[in-house]
């Protein structure tokens, strides 16, 4: 079992910037992927970025120059630095964990006002 610890989300005006954290704890193994995912009232859960556990990112092509992810293994950390930040980016954030199977964090909302 891992368990993921998210914090971070809040409110913030169009343009400024939010720090995602999310702590992973229990069976961690290498070879594992973390990352971010986020769904939107009325939208399917979407991908917004990953990174393995040597470091390789993928981003979705709506936040690609403004959101970066890191990760920091000795801490069993993941972090979603979110910069310029878009009313269109308002949803709940999920942090995942790719391992020999795959958890949840339980969400943080992140509101972006207008």
């Amino acid at each position: 079992q891992v368990q993921l610890v998210e914090s971070g989300g809040g409110l913030v005006q169009a343009g400024g910037s939010l720090r995602l954290s999310c702590t992973a704890s229990g069976n961690i193994f290498s070879g594992n992927v973390m990352g971010w995912y986020r769904q939107a009232p009325g939208n399917e859960r979407e991908l917004v970025a990953g990174i393995s556990s040597g470091g390789t990112t993928n981003y979705a092509d709506s936040v690609k120059g403004r959101f970066t992810i890191s990760r920091d293994n000795a801490k069993n950390k993941v972090y979603l630095q979110m910069n310029s930040l878009k009313p269109e980016d308002t949803a709940v954030y999920y942090c995942n964990f790719k391992g020999l199977a795959i958890y949840w964090g339980q969400g943080t909302q992140v509101t972006v006002s207008s």
